[in-house]
């Protein structure tokens, strides 16, 4: 019986960790998917004036992790003269 009742806690203890995490992982990747929106339109498009606006491995990496705050980072560090 006292098996039973811990099998079913740990179980309870689990589908809430997962829950959790989906529901965070959801709003990274959404962010991380905004961001990467921003970055492709800023430089295909010479938005903000930033004719030398270039997308590279380390940008895109920036953006994927750092979501639409790294995106605003890019492009606050592109005014300022440096690349990533």
């Amino acid at each position: 019986m006292l098996d039973t009742v811990i099998t079913v806690i740990i179980a309870c203890g689990i589908i809430f960790a997962l829950w959790y995490l989906l529901k965070n992982l959801t709003t990274l990747i959404v962010n991380s998917v905004i961001g990467l929106i921003v970055l492709v339109l800023v430089s295909q498009f010479n938005l903000l004036g930033m004719e030398s606006f270039k997308v590279t491995w380390g940008a895109v990496l920036v953006c994927a992790l750092g979501g639409l705050p790294g995106a605003i980072l890019l492009i606050v560090l592109n005014f300022a003269g440096i690349s990533i």
